[in-house]
């Protein structure tokens, strides 16, 4: 394969990429879940012991030292507030995870450009799908908590993938996008943590959107998690049918900004082993 040779960046060649390489992202993100805890001596465990840490610390914080109470209500009490809390975590974790690693996929795999024929545009799906599988351990930490807190969850919570599908295509083409822009821009990789954190504030995980004052609430629902984090809500915790008609208009955005950053990705690719 020559490096500098044009590559299909269709939407259609989009989806037969990922397809076709499928047993390989499969491999390949094992290898990355297990590397990113490799020598360490709870290994795998740290990816449930993570979550759980983070979810005292927070819950902590904002019940105990500023006393905060979900929607505003007096007699919500502190398991029922760090369930709520936990789901808002969970979901932006998928995107801070993905987006802050995007900008190194390639940089941090040089070899991959160089020397070896590798289908490049599989990164992104690779750390996104490392990204789904810890997403998916703490849904069992939750998914426990809530066991043991409230009872048997509410049926509509076997439609959390459907929420997070669409989310996970926009963070696709986002991912395409960084990734590439990395390569040529190594700042890129520096200012994401500083975006992440800052949205992470401007996103309902710590608080709702009900307490918001009115002239706040159109900046917070402005950010493209916070959608998802209130639908990820009503299927797991409130026991409500997702908004399928948002979902939809959800999923054609996330859509199309997927194939923008994997045309942006293919488009640059040429490039990469020139500046690497």
């Amino acid at each position: 394969m020559d490096p500098h040779s044009a590559q299909a960046s269709s939407p259609l060649a989009m989806a037969r990429t990922i397809w076709a390489h499928r047993a390989l992202i499969w491999q390949m993100t094992t290898r990355e879940v297990l590397g990113r805890y490799r020598g360490s001596f709870l290994g795998l465990a740290w990816s449930f012991f993570n979550p759980l840490l983070m979810l005292l610390v927070y819950t902590f914080v904002f019940t105990t030292v500023f006393h905060a109470r979900w929607g505003g209500a007096g007699e919500t009490g502190k398991a029922n507030f760090a369930i709520v809390l936990f789901v808002g975590m969970i979901v932006y974790t998928i995107f801070s995870d993905s987006i802050n690693r995007a900008p190194t996929l390639i940089v941090s795999n040089v070899s991959y450009v160089k020397r070896v024929v590798f289908p490049l545009e599989i990164m992104p799906v690779i750390g996104m799908g490392a990204s789904l599988f810890h997403c998916f351990i703490s849904l069992l930490v939750w998914l426990g908590a809530y066991l043991v807190l409230v009872g048997i969850p509410h049926p509509t919570a076997l439609l959390l993938p459907l929420v997070i599908l669409p989310f996970s295509l926009g963070i696709l083409g986002v991912s395409w996008f960084l990734a590439s822009l990395g390569v040529f821009m190594r700042d890129v990789a520096q200012t994401t943590g500083i975006i992440t954190t800052a949205l992470m504030f401007l996103a309902p995980v710590f608080y709702s959107v009900d307490n918001l004052p009115e002239g706040f609430k159109g900046i917070i629902l402005a950010n493209p998690s916070t959608f998802i984090i209130e639908q990820s809500r009503a299927v797991l915790v409130w026991g409500r049918m997702p908004d399928w008609f948002g979902l939809g208009i959800y999923a054609v955005v996330s859509l199309g900004i997927a194939w923008l950053g994997f045309w942006w990705f293919q488009k640059t690719r040429k490039g990469f082993a020139d500046v690497l």
